[in-house]
Formats: C-alpha cells, sequence, structure tokens
C-alpha cells in the first residue's frame, strides 16, 4: 500500500513547525502519545490541522507509532540539510543592462507563487490588479494553498495612499485570507505597514522594494532578492504567523 498520504503529512508538519518542534513530536509518537496529546503539547494553531492529518495518515496506513517516529526523525534529518543548502539572486524591476543576467520581479513573484503547495504568506504596502499575479493566486487557491496577504489600508496610512483600497486589488481571486496592522497595535501614529514580501512553503522567500502592483513588479525601478532554502525563509513565516496570533495583524474584508 502507498504511504504517500502519510509523508505528504509529514513534509507539511515539518513545514510548519520547523525542525525542533517536529522532533517534539517525534518524542511523541516514540512515546505512543495520540493526537490530543501532540495537540495539547505543541499549541500552535497554526499547525493543528496538519497535526490531525498527519495522525489521521498513520491511522490509515497502520503505521506503528515507533515507525512514525523514525520517519520523521529521518525526515527532519533530511529536510535539515536541504535546508540549510542556501541560494540567493538578486531581483530587479525595470530597466536591464546588457551582459548584466538578472531576475525581473514580474517573473519571480509568479513564480514563487506557483512554488507553493501548502502556504503563501505575502505583504504589501499598496497593491493594484496585476492579471498574471491573480492568476497565479487562482490557481493557488485552486491546488489547495492557504493565501494569506497582508495590505496596508487607506486609513493605516493617513492619506499618503492614493486611488482604492489596496485589499480591492484581491476581490477577484476567491479563497484569498487578508490581513492588516490593526491600528491600536501601532506603537506610533505615524506607523505604516511598508513590509514588501512572499513565502511560499516556508522554503522560498521573495524580499523586495516593489508593492504588488503592475508599476511595482514591472515599470518602476526596484530591487530586492530571493532566498532559497535556508532559515530566512522559515523565520519570515513564522513572525508573520506569530503577529497574526497575537492579533497585532487581524483579517480583513476586500
Amino acid at each position: 500500500m502507498s504511504r504517500a498520504g502519510f509523508e505528504e503529512a509529514a513534509e507539511a508538519v515539518t513545514a510548519i513547525l520547523g525542525t525542533s518542534r517536529t522532533k517534539d513530536l517525534v518524542g511523541l509518537f516514540a512515546r505512543g502519545r495520540g493526537v490530543e496529546h501532540a495537540l495539547m503539547t505543541v499549541q500552535d494553531p497554526t499547525a493543528s490541522d496538519a497535526i490531525r492529518e498527519l495522525y489521521s495518515a498513520v491511522e490509515r496506513h497502520g503505521i506503528p507509532y515507533a515507525e512514525a517516529a523514525a520517519y520523521l526523525r529521518g525526515f527532519v534529518t533530511g529536510w535539515t540539510r536541504q535546508r540549510d543548502e542556501v541560494d540567493v539572486r538578486t531581483v530587479w524591476s525595470g530597466p536591464a543592462t546588457p551582459g548584466v543576467p538578472v531576475r525581473p520581479t514580474a517573473r519571480v513573484l509568479v513564480e514563487v507563487v506557483g512554488k507553493a503547495q501548502r502556504e503563501l504568506l505575502a505583504m504589501t504596502y499598496s497593491a493594484r490588479a496585476y492579471p498574471p499575479l491573480s492568476a497565479a493566486l487562482r490557481a493557488a487557491v485552486g491546488r489547495g494553498v492557504e493565501v494569506h496577504i497582508v495590505v496596508e489600508t487607506k486609513a493605516g496610512a493617513s492619506g499618503l495612499l492614493d486611488g482604492p483600497e489596496p485589499a480591492k486589488a484581491f476581490q477577484g481571486v476567491s479563497g484569498v485570507r487578508l490581513w492588516h496592522w490593526a491600528a491600536e497595535r501601532r506603537d506610533h501614529q505615524r506607523a505604516r505597514q511598508h513590509a514588501k514580501l512572499a513565502v511560499a512553503d516556508r522554503q522560498v522567500l521573495w524580499l523586495g522594494s516593489a508593492n504588488l502592483t503592475e508599476s511595482g513588479v514591472r515599470k518602476n525601478l526596484e530591487a530586492g532578492v530571493l532566498v532559497t532554502g535556508g532559515t530566512a525563509p522559515q523565520r519570515a513565516a513564522e513572525h508573520i504567523r506569530e503577529l497574526q496570533r497575537r492579533g497585532v495583524l487581524r483579517p480583513l474584508s476586500a
């Protein structure tokens, strides 16, 4: 019997929990602890569904807990080695120069969205509907990716944003979850949500100066980096999720 479901569930849990907390889960399996004990021990709402699915897959495939623990332990070791292989490349919007190869922001951003299989987190200050990005986001939602996008609001920008609310850029993409930095959680009156990034499955991170607009990703002169592997994608995702959990970032209706 194929154990693909169990292997996929193990990968999903590791991507969310990271190596250290996945090792805690390994210990629970090794001691024969069940799903409810695991949920109480981990106490991470963002990982609850993945943990339940992992235990469900173990039951479906009739895998002894000791064997599941051994698999998870080996998977974490391999995942850590792969994660530690880091590739960093520069990404640019705007004019190109002869003889200097660069990755264009528009193409890279769509590629990052396309790489996501479980989770996509993004942040932007301004946003306008950009058809290639919208299409990539719709495809991601369609294949079951959990998509969260943090945007600034016109109220939060205190009049510095022109045009419609940035959230409206994603109205045509059903299933995207929108968030904003709550005004009452800002320490300074003039503080802005100015981060621009996208992280796929905690493994690939684009970080740059470009907003999620056509001008930002194609027309303006903007710079950024694409990080594949290493701890940066994982840490960026963990920070965003923790800000959500603490209520610093709150859900926003488009």
